[in-house]
């Protein structure tokens, strides 16, 4: 399914709480928390972004609305900050933005450990250990908590794919490599059985879902590089191809990195997780 596209149309206010400076945007369709290329990892953070984003729509995992943000020249000119303006001015075009989550809140394990169900935690820890994404942790959980159902959402993926800013180090061994930062993850003690949501997750990322996601994405992130540096790959569609191998040979079975799970949740084990409640 592709990304909608929404033309920004004012830079409401930055967020400070990442380092790469995001912000809330207007958009012809409703505010977006956008994420820049002209900040941070630029547009590697972007693309993991929305191939995370991807993988969380196509596995009806909770996810705002995904969508590319493109930015004018003119965008955002009256901001007096000399950082923002370097960032605005290397982000015009396609960006990627979140749907604004009216109300919501950072999860806290402690305060609201007991609103994510067993089911639905070890799904994120899946979601995360398939995608290598280092930012899920109690420190940093990238959880917000919204409405009167307390629903959780997954946001922040930037991190995720950390294996793209070196491709030359990509073969089958650290495509199928154990993710060993999933033991800090923020929900695996209150995740359920990891084993069982690999059943249920990994038979929905066939090549064909994975090749679609892929093709979503605009050319022009994929070649998009930082200056005096060229893309890691030719063209958009060879860009697309090692991703797709990336994710064909990490779902292979037997799958190292579920196994690693599985490890850390029986090493970390419950803990002080509160019991679901709903």
């Amino acid at each position: 399914m592709p990304f909608a596209t929404h033309r920004a149309l004012r830079y409401v206010t930055p967020l400070r709480e990442g380092g790469s400076l995001p912000a809330l945007v207007e958009t012809d369709a409703g505010l977006y928390v956008t994420k820049f290329r002209g900040a941070g990892q630029g547009a590697r953070a972007l693309l993991a972004e929305l191939i995370v984003g991807g993988i969380a729509r196509a596995l009806d995992l909770p996810f705002p609305d995904l969508a590319l943000v493109d930015a004018p020249e003119a965008f955002g000119h009256a901001e007096p900050d000399p950082e923002i303006q370097d960032i605005l001015k290397g982000s015009v075009g396609l960006n990627v933005g979140l749907g604004y989550v009216e109300g919501a809140f950072p999860y806290d394990p402690v305060a609201a450990g007991d609103l994510v169900s067993p089911d639905l935690a070890a799904e994120v820890v899946w979601l995360d250990a398939l995608t290598t994404n280092i930012d899920r942790t109690a420190r940093n959980p990238n959880l917000l908590i919204a409405g009167d159902d307390a629903r959780l959402w997954l946001i922040d993926h930037g991190a995720a794919l950390y294996f793209h800013h070196n491709w030359d180090s990509v073969d089958e061994a650290r495509a199928r490599a154990p993710f060993a930062p999933i033991k800090d993850h923020v929900l695996l003690s209150a995740s359920g059985d990891i084993e069982a949501a690999d059943a249920r997750l990994a038979p929905r990322l066939t090549d064909e879902a994975i090749v679609e996601i892929l093709a979503a994405i605009p050319d022009d992130l994929y070649m998009d590089a930082p200056e005096g540096r060229t893309a890691p790959f030719a063209t958009p569609e060879a860009n697309r191809e090692a991703y797709a191998r990336f994710f064909r040979q990490r779902l292979e079975s037997p799958r190292a990195w579920v196994a690693e799970a599985v490890r850390a949740q029986g090493a970390h084990g419950t803990g002080d997780a509160l019991p679901y409640r709903r």
